[in-house]
């Protein structure tokens, strides 16, 4: 059944043509299209891509073609189709294309292009990708998805901490921040790529996703978020799907603040936003300090975000040729 407040979409079949796992972004929105009544279905084109090079673009074809869909909706990796061969499918019917990235890769521009739409989590970008010759530009950030980000069944001991951050190491613009924390309380990272990282990091494991990403939350008395790469320190209103992860499944978050931000979740009520490294340390001391207040804020923050910041709100959004509500203009 379709959901209420769709009531004059006029398609029922959604192709999400990009990558495809179970932790991943892609998932999440086919989840969520089948909440809303469509009849969804995600096609990898990266992991096929590999497996069978020049062999996995006419084959993928084949396959959406197959599905009939009436609305294409691309992520990254839909460039490995071949892109004549994505303008074929695209022919004819609804497009858009998510961006969900702070840093741009091959093919984003062409994607861009090539669809009716292009999306992006980052609101600063639509004004980049459309100087560089997208006509279109959207902003749309990502969200929580509800069936998978929930709060653990059991936490495992081993994991207990002060604070946690679960992300990459390949960043040095976020060291100096886990640094800072690291010497005020027991930090622990969980992620890939942390080789050549300040030896003051206590590195515990590779990345974690699905309900072990649940556990390390629930196990840690604050869950960070940092920036990946200094952009990101001056766009608005932005934060990773790690925000959105950490909120599901329970954790007490302590992010980077950016300008509107508070759009997306209030300070001191659903989480703690800093806008210095020190200020990070001392919301995390504060936090460590004050358990039920810390278990408060999680609880609000946890039914702020399924109140307002599913995947199902986002693509209500998207199918009805929407961006947030509150996004600033364009600047070019």
């Amino acid at each position: 059944m379709l959901d209420p407040l769709l009531p004059d979409l006029r398609f029922r079949r959604l192709a999400i043509v990009g990558a495809h796992a179970p932790h991943r972004s892609e998932d999440a929105i086919a989840r969520a299209a089948r909440r809303l009544g469509l009849d969804a279905k995600c096609f990898d084109a990266l992991r096929t891509h590999r497996r069978l090079g020049p062999l996995a673009g006419p084959l993928l074809e084949r396959a959406i073609e197959r599905f009939a869909p009436d609305f294409i909706l691309c992520t990254r990796h839909a460039w490995r189709i071949g892109l004549p061969r994505l303008a074929r499918l695209l022919r004819g019917r609804r497009s858009a294309f998510w961006f969900f990235d702070a840093i741009s890769h091959e093919g984003v521009l062409e994607l861009g292009q090539l669809c009716d739409v292009m999306y992006t989590t980052y609101a600063n970008q639509r004004g980049l990708w459309h100087a560089r010759g997208v006509p279109t530009m959207r902003w749309l950030p990502q969200a929580l998805d509800p069936d998978l980000e929930q709060p653990p069944a059991v936490l495992r001991p081993e994991d207990r901490c002060d604070a946690s951050f679960i992300g990459s190491g390949q960043y040095p613009h976020r060291w100096p921040m886990l640094v800072a924390v690291a010497a005020a309380c027991d930090l622990r990272i969980w992620g890939a790529h942390w080789d050549g990282a300040p030896a003051a990091l206590r590195i515990e494991g590779g990345p974690v996703v699905g309900s072990r990403f649940a556990e390390v939350v629930g196990a840690s008395a604050v869950s960070l978020g940092a920036n990946a790469v200094p952009a990101q320190d001056t766009e608005y209103a932005s934060a990773s799907d790690r925000m959105w992860k950490i909120f599901g499944c329970g954790g007490a978050y302590v992010g980077p603040w950016v300008n509107g931000i508070e759009t997306m979740a209030e300070h001191g009520v659903h989480c703690r936003w800093y806008r210095s490294t020190e200020e990070c340390v001392a919301e995390v001391r504060e936090l460590v300090a004050q358990p039920e207040e810390r278990a408060a804020m999680a609880v609000r923050g946890r039914l702020h975000a399924l109140a307002h910041h599913t995947y199902d709100a986002r693509l209500r959004l998207l199918l009805t040729d929407q961006e947030m509500p509150f996004a600033p203009p364009i600047v070019t």
